[in-house]
């Protein structure tokens, strides 16, 4: 990385991301109070906002995590300055664009509660709106001696620019006359020759020790079918020639990118210096600051590498509940505000960093907490058989949907002489400490009666299939006589007649490796056997009226939500969001 006065001035702002600061904050700040864009206007007149963010990804793939903090980064910060935030697609690499790309990105968006529209109307633009404008400037560049179209195979290209520790060499067709350029330009437009027989390059300096500054591609030849402009156009702009000239077109006074851009850095400024030298754009030009992006551990987030996960069957597609994808996320059952409580807890700073998984699920935890109503679920379900209570009583139990939201009230499900209980709250010889079912023990059915185990039937190999118990039919929770009886193990249950029997997916981390891919490791080593188990588990009668995207907390187990795409009416399939505590804590 170069040195960077504008860097180091706001790195000194803060860069502290334990404690959720943002170091753009005062950079918008400092822009505000000195009413550095104040006095801007549209073409039409009208006062501009100080404050034109944009997020512009490239439809070429499903948004990650990594992702997500720029949404939040750049619709926050418009949001929160009174401006607003342009929605952007840089489609100018139309052999990998796609419109159900478009359609995924957009949606991730919405979903996480950030929207383009204003007063002013709708703010979704594409790059190639402005195709027509970039090539206008292109042929300034050529005329005005900024840029030229070279001839040499890519191989000489390459060879010729040097590397960071030697200068490049000029390419023999840099001092092209610029008619000759111009009137090569005009017929690579028209479609007289093949991809990579000529490309148009900015003349600015071989050897420059930023080697993005040796006279970078402008434009290339690409004779590629675009999801937008058909087959108009057999030659496309390059990102960092086109990126600067958008944000100038849109009017946005705010460019945030992450680290990688630094080293661009003068070459959009250098863009935009020449454009505006010819007239097209005004004072104050947009500019551009980088932020870290977001590392997290137990994750990758490189298109190629999930890319591999899908086409190799470890998932099961972009939206796999345990990809970082956002439709994946979603899934999961994240919700929108608990990645923007993570993004707003990692805060924003000018160093890379790693931030823990366990930063991202605390902030779940902490936003289901509040959320979720409470349910009872036996994910490894043994029989409990209640040998007097009477064979056909069925007797109302019941507890608060949420225990510290009385007014959400009660829910209601049924006691009877067979239930269900957890496989791991019976021991026929218990073990130290043990408090639950076991031989001669008493324990409490959570929200029922207090029973006493008495014994336990096993199959021909040994492994117990029922547990026998009594119940003391003056010990109801809720009632008077729950008082006389003092016990210390507290168990969750289900009636066996009654319960819902589903599909419930458990679902962890993907990755036993918190760095999985670094170092040029074999992330596919790293893969958690244990990322996904598949169990049919019993459920509260209640369950049946889960929809798609209900969240619960299950009692003892975690969140867990209704699969989105899975679950039909009365038959919901749940997925284990998170757990309700941190088990990879070291």
């Amino acid at each position: 990385m170069s040195t960077d006065p504008k860097a180091s001035a706001a790195s000194a702002v803060s860069t502290d991301n334990a404690s959720g600061s943002n170091f753009l904050r005062g950079l918008i700040e400092s822009d505000l109070a000195s009413g550095k864009y104040q006095q801007r206007t549209d073409i039409l007149g009208r006062p501009l906002p100080a404050v034109i963010t944009r997020f512009p990804p490239e439809p070429n793939g499903y948004l990650h995590i990594g992702h997500a903090k720029a949404i939040c980064v750049d619709f926050g910060l418009a949001r929160d300055f009174g401006g607003r935030c342009h929605m952007r697609f840089d489609d100018t690499n139309p052999t990998k664009e796609e419109q159900e790309y478009v359609d995924t990105i957009l949606d991730s968006v919405k979903w996480l509660g950030f929207d383009w529209k204003d007063e002013s109307g709708e703010h979704l633009y594409f790059a190639s709106d402005y195709f027509g404008k970039f090539y206008e400037i292109a042929e300034y560049l050529i005329t005005a001696g900024h840029a030229y179209v070279d001839s040499q195979s890519a191989e000489d290209m390459a060879k010729n620019r040097g590397n960071f520790g030697e200068p490049g060499k000029n390419s023999p067709f840099r001092d092209r006359p610029a008619q000759e350029s111009l009137d090569l330009f005009r017929r690579m437009k028209a479609g007289e020759f093949k991809d990579g027989e000529h490309i148009l390059r900015a003349r600015i300096d071989m050897a420059s020790p930023n080697m993005n500054l040796r006279d970078p591609a402008i434009y290339r030849i690409r004779h590629a079918h675009h999801h937008r402009t058909g087959d108009k156009w057999c030659i496309y702009p390059m990102y960092d020639f086109a990126h600067p000239l958008e944000d100038a077109i849109e009017s946005v006074s705010h460019s945030f990118c992450t680290l990688e851009f630094q080293d661009h850095r003068p070459f959009y400024d250098w863009v935009l210096e020449r454009a505006a030298e010819g007239g097209f754009f005004k004072r104050p030009l947009p500019e551009q600051t980088e932020f870290a992006r977001l590392n997290l551990t137990y994750a990758i987030t490189s298109k190629r590498k999930l890319r591999q996960l899908i086409d190799e069957s470890i998932v099961d597609g972009w939206d796999d509940p345990r990809m970082p994808t956002i439709v994946g996320l979603r899934r999961r059952g994240y919700t929108p505000e608990s990645i923007q409580l993570f993004c707003e807890r990692v805060g924003v700073a000018k160093a890379d960093s790693w931030i823990d998984m366990s930063t991202l699920e605390g902030a779940l935890r902490d936003d289901l907490d509040a959320k979720a109503p409470r349910a009872t679920a036996v994910l490894k379900p043994l029989k409990l058989i209640i040998d007097n209570f009477p064979d056909n009583l069925v007797d109302e139990c019941s507890a608060p949907v949420h225990p510290h939201h009385p007014e959400r009230g009660q829910r209601h499900f049924p006691i009877t002489k067979e239930l269900w209980i957890e496989a791991d709250d019976f021991m026929e010889v218990p073990s130290k400490g043990y408090f639950r079912l076991f031989p001669g023990n008493k324990v409490r059915l959570r929200y029922g009666y207090v029973v006493e185990c008495t014994a336990c039937d096993k199959d021909d190999n040994g492994n117990v299939v029922a547990v026998h118990c009594n119940y003391f039919p003056d010990s109801k929770s809720g009632t008077d006589g729950a008082n006389n009886y003092k016990v210390k193990g507290n168990i969750h249950w289900v009636s066996a007649t009654h319960a819902l029997e589903a599909e419930v997916r458990l679902y962890d981390r993907l990755f036993t490796d918190a760095h999985p891919d670094a170092g040029g490791k074999d992330f596919m080593a790293a893969l958690n056997p244990a990322a996904k188990e598949v169990i049919t588990a019993y459920l509260e009668h209640g369950m049946r009226a889960a929809l798609p995207d209900d969240k619960f907390q299950f009692e003892r187990h975690g969140y867990f939500v209704a699969d989105r795409v899975d679950s039909q009416p009365g038959k919901p399939v749940f997925n284990r969001v998170v757990t309700l505590k941190d088990s990879w804590g070291k």
